[in-house]
Formats: structure tokens, C-alpha cells, sequence
């Protein structure tokens, strides 16, 4: 939606860093100076207390983070956030940021389209802890990897089983045995870190009753 005067401005206002696998991205409290555009690879978001940590969503290519820092009254991010694995990170100045909101009104559409996206799924993975059962828990997890991170019902999850057992909110023992469940009734084949959904009406389903 940028000019190709504005992509070039925007260049100059950005720089681009790799994190590597485990690097915290941006810390929850922080004074946020930027806008962060993920250009390749993989995050998790969460609220943390120094003792506790809950995610909020995982994050593949081309989503944003900090975008609440648009508003003057949010100063700090409001979560933080680690890299999965090896990732690329576009850092665009804030300021200039909020200059293109104000000078493009298709790019600020844009902008307020993936900042409703993200309040969705961030609303959905609320429900999702606070009223589904393990075994929907899981079956919630597994397709939102399917559709909305990789976009394939095959995929290769970098993420360990303890990382899994964190996103769906229960223990890695829990989730390991949940796994071989599915496994083991057609629901999924399971090798390693490498996932096949064979049944996803059935996980579905599980997902909407669990």
C-alpha cells in the first residue's frame, strides 16, 4: 500500500537484525521505539509477571508487533516477545510509522486490518484456555498451525513438546500422551517434528466440543 517513495523513506527509517532461536524480541515494559515487522521466521508472544508467563499467539512472516505503541498514551510493549528460531526483524522508527498512518489512508487500513486480526486471535486463545478441555486444547493448537501459521496440513513444528505443552496450556507429559492419542486414532500422523492432519473434520470437531 506504500508509494514507491514511501517504501524507499520507509527503508531508510528501518533496520533489519537477525535474532537468533531463544532471543527475546522485544520485552513487555520496555519503551517502545519501533515497529516490528517479522520478514522471516517465528515467534511467540506473552504477558509475563517474573514468575509466570502466559502466550498470547505465535507469530510466522509478515505480522507486525508493537502496533498498540501507535497509540501516545501506550509508550512501553504491552507483551514481549522471542524468536522460535533464527529470524529476521525489520525495525521501523516509530515516528515514522505513525507518519504514514497519518499521510496514507490505504496503508492505515491495512495496519487496522492486521491489529483486528491479531485482537481476534488473541480473543479466541482466551476462550480457548478458559472453557475448552485438553483434548480441544490440542486439537485447537494443531489447526491453528495447520491454517494460519503454516498453511499446509503437513508441517515440520520447530517448537519442542515442552513449547507445545506451553502454548496449549497444560503439561509437556500431558500434551506427549494427548499426541500419541491422536496419533495412534487417525487424527494425525505423527513422526518426530513432523506433523500430517489425516482427519481435520474430526479434529474439528474435537476442537469445537473440547
Amino acid at each position: 500500500m506504500l508509494t514507491t517513495e514511501e517504501q524507499l523513506l520507509m527503508d531508510l527509517h528501518s533496520v533489519t537484525v537477525i535474532y537468533k532461536k531463544g532471543e527475546i524480541i522485544c520485552k513487555q515494559g520496555a519503551l517502545a521505539s519501533h515497529i516490528i515487522y517479522m520478514e522471516k521466521g517465528l515467534a511467540k508472544v506473552f504477558l509475563e509477571d517474573g514468575v509466570n508467563s502466559l502466550v498470547l499467539k505465535i507469530i510466522p512472516d509478515g505480522n507486525m508487533l508493537g502496533l498498540s505503541s501507535v497509540n501516545k498514551d501506550n509508550v512501553t510493549y504491552q507483551y514481549s516477545a522471542m524468536a522460535y528460531i533464527d529470524s529476521e526483524i525489520k525495525q521501523i522508527n516509530l515516528s515514522f510509522f505513525n507518519q504514514m498512518l497519518g499521510q496514507n489512508p490505504g496503508f492505515a487500513r491495512e495496519v487496522i486490518n492486521i491489529f483486528g486480526a491479531n485482537s481476534v486471535q488473541i480473543n479466541g486463545r482466551f476462550f480457548c484456555l478458559t472453557h475448552k478441555q485438553s483434548y480441544g486444547r490440542l486439537a485447537d493448537i494443531i489447526i491453528c498451525l495447520a491454517d494460519r501459521i503454516f498453511k499446509n496440513h503437513e508441517f515440520e513444528l520447530p517448537l519442542s513438546r515442552k513449547e507445545l505443552a506451553e502454548l496449549s496450556g497444560m503439561s509437556s507429559e500431558t500434551v506427549i500422551r494427548m499426541l500419541k492419542k491422536f496419533n495412534d486414532e487417525g487424527l494425525i500422523h505423527l513422526k518426530g517434528k513432523y506433523f500430517k492432519i489425516l482427519d481435520k473434520s474430526r479434529l474439528r470437531k474435537i476442537s469445537e466440543t473440547g
